[in-house]
């Protein structure tokens, strides 16, 4: 409606009478003042499915329903057989087995299980059958007709768990998937179902409510009138709110009356968690703003004026704990006052963190070989190097991993004429989400699910972890390299029956973490178990062929611990050799082994019989280099808190004294 010329005085003479802004501050006075008075935690978690959870941030910790893969598994197609058959093959001195009349193709149950000299035919995807350790390439046999039936010709050496992905080697039930803060993309969503994950707790989208002010605003495609002018801000701040993490609210363009714009705003408060009003912050005939958010409640108006050049005429407020941002009207001024101030807002509530780059340079850390003759993209994770940059450490995962893409930083290509990239290598690493900022802690070596207890206080603090799980051994070598602050590890030393200690190094301190007990797990109503010690069941399984064994890899503090109670024995199984407590488990519960040694939180976990063995001590190396770094004390704090000990406790491990 047009103002009759009265009007227009009238207006222009309280415009004459305005006050000025109320103080102008500098930019990072404004900023200081607004998020004082404002509670940037993250909003409340809701549950979605998978599929309407992409983009959305993680508000607690998801451990894994499930282990990925659920069983052993061929990662080729072959024959799964015993390896110490196939020890000594070669084009040569072939070895002939004698094939089963089985094929274990994806989704098949096994039902023969592999003697000595004998093979299955088992395709990718496979399940590893009863008392094989290994899968032969089919490219490496030919099959031969004999008079008791087909035999395969295997022309090359095959070693213990060649070819076959351990359950529980890509993710393992109880393990931590995703940590708050997390932003679920494609990758995520596949390593959540793989892990038996229908639903995910995420952080409730802030609501931005965008109110547009001014007697001169069209909504975008209407005619002009004389005087008027598209509004573009409340397309351009929708979308950004959109952008970064926040469900826009749009509250349509309100004429310069106080009494009209004073509802529009009190109902944008009730309806969202942060209101932004575009124009009617400036010294002129249209400003109101300032005197209705002066009545709204407190804490009221924070900020009415920034010097900022675009931006000058910003106006920061809250209501309670409803933020309210009045931009300039002009379109570069709102959006740069917006992504200046608001956007962190957003982002903050959110849960998400900052904006960073997408491509680094960073140094190898290890060699990493590659197959002539195409071009290898490796997945890296990223940490500070001891003497400045970053360090990029291969994953390794394998082919068949749903988690190394969404574990990674990023990743370098190998070209294809190159058989592989040495260590000290400076590569090109292609960050994967823009995730640019390397974590504030690096922990190296062996995996437990105590530690997550500790990670998630630290989480909680606003401190990102990176855990590689090598092994006790391999924590220990990158520790003494001073390539990570932590090396958690579990190394029984045989002659003092003591752990770690021995193994600490000059420069390396020794920090108590906790014991949990090992022993012997089994399928309950097993009669050769049921009612012995855990040493006893060793004894009388050991020599057993009948009796399989479940491994653990060398170099694993489990492994150093069986070792020494079989005093050189080699039980049937000895071969199968999986990476952790939970394929230990899996192997067993599924019949595909009869006893292995593991966790007794890992066996309740799996429905096991338990037969304790012994108080295993879990501690970590830290290098004296990196003990006064904040995140090593930071942990170290964590480590000692009793929120983080009664976690422990609840998990079954006796936190150190």
């Amino acid at each position: 409606m047009k103002h009759a010329p009265a009007d227009l005085l009238d207006r222009l003479r309280r415009a004459a009478r305005q006050e000025q802004f109320l103080e102008v501050v500098s930019a990072e006075e404004a900023t200081r003042r607004f998020r004082a008075a404002l509670d940037l935690r993250p909003l409340p978690a809701e549950r979605l499915g998978l599929a309407a959870s992409l983009g959305r941030v993680v508000a607690e910790t998801v451990t894994a329903a499930a282990d990925a893969p659920p069983f052993d598994r061929s990662s080729v197609d072959g024959f799964a057989l015993r390896a110490a058959d196939a020890a000594m093959a070669s084009e040569a001195a072939p070895v002939r087995l004698r094939l089963n009349a089985e094929l274990l193709a994806c989704g098949v149950a096994p039902g023969i299980e592999v003697a000595p000299g004998t093979v299955t035919a088992i395709a990718t995807g496979g399940v590893i059958p009863r008392g094989a350790d290994a899968v032969a390439m089919i490219e490496w046999t030919e099959l031969d007709d004999a008079p008791d039936g087909p035999v395969v010709v295997l022309k090359r050496a095959v070693g213990p768990g060649q070819f076959i992905g351990f359950a529980g080697s890509d993710i393992a039930r109880g393990e931590a998937l995703l940590r708050a803060g997390t932003v679920v993309t494609s990758r995520e969503i596949g390593m959540l179902a793989a892990a038996g994950l229908a639903e995910v707790p995420v952080v409730r989208r802030p609501r931005v409510a965008v109110i547009s002010t001014g007697d001169e605003l069209v909504p975008p495609g209407a005619p002009l009138p004389p005087g008027g002018i598209t509004d573009s801000n409340a397309a351009i701040l929708c979308a950004a709110v959109a952008e970064n993490g926040g469900e826009p609210v749009p509250m349509g363009i309100f004429r310069d009356d106080e009494a009209v714009l004073e509802a529009a705003v009190r109902e944008a408060l009730d309806r969202a968690d942060l209101v932004v009003m575009s124009g009617g912050t400036s010294k002129g005939a249209g400003d109101v703003s300032h005197r209705i958010l002066s009545r709204l409640g407190a804490p009221g108006v924070i900020v009415h004026g920034v010097a900022l050049k675009p931006g000058k005429p910003l106006c920061l407020a809250a209501v309670g704990q409803v933020p309210l941002v009045v931009l300039p009207g002009f379109p570069t001024s709102a959006v740069f006052t917006f992504h200046e101030f608001v956007v962190p807002v957003i982002r903050a509530l959110a849960g998400l963190p900052p904006r960073e780059e997408t491509q680094v340079a960073a140094t190898l850390a290890v060699r990493t070989p590659s197959e002539l003759g195409r071009t290898e993209y490796v997945m890296v994770s990223l940490a500070e190097a001891p003497e400045g940059g970053l360090h990029a450490f291969p994953l390794g995962k394998g082919s068949g991993s749903v988690t190394a893409f969404s574990q990674a930083d990023g990743f370098f290509a190998i070209p294809a004429l190159d058989a592989g990239a040495e260590a000290a290598a400076q590569v090109s690493v292609r960050l994967i989400g823009k995730a640019a900022r390397p974590p504030d802690l690096v922990i190296i070596g062996s995996h437990c699910i105590g530690l997550d207890a500790v990670l998630d206080a630290l989480a909680a603090r606003g401190l990102r972890a990176r855990t590689l799980a090598v092994g006790s051994l391999g924590g220990l070598a990158a520790a003494k390299r001073g390539e990570c602050d932590l090396a958690p590890a579990h190394l029984l030393d045989p002659g003092s029956s003591t752990y770690n200690t021995p193994f600490l190094a000059p420069g390396l301190r020794l920090v108590p973490g906790w014991r949990r007990l090992q022993g012997v797990v089994f399928r309950p109503g097993d009669a050769r178990f049921e009612g012995l010690d855990g040493r006893e069941a060793v004894r009388r399984a050991a020599p057993d062929p009948a009796c399989l064994l479940v491994n653990r890899n060398a170099g694993s503090g489990t492994r150093m611990l069986l070792d020494g109670l079989l005093g050189g024995v080699r039980p049937a199984g000895y071969a199968n050799q999986p990476k952790s407590h939970n394929a230990v488990a899996a192997a067993v519960a599924q019949g595909r082994a009869d006893w292995g040694v593991a966790i007794a939180s890992v066996a309740r976990a799996y429905g096991l019989g338990f037969l304790p063995l012994a108080d295993e001590v879990y501690d970590f190396f830290l290098p004296e280099a990196r003990a006064s770094r904040p995140a090593v004390e930071a942990f170290l704090d964590a480590l000692r808190s009793a929120p983080v000990r009664d976690r422990l406790s609840a998990l079954g491990f006796v936190p150190a004294g």
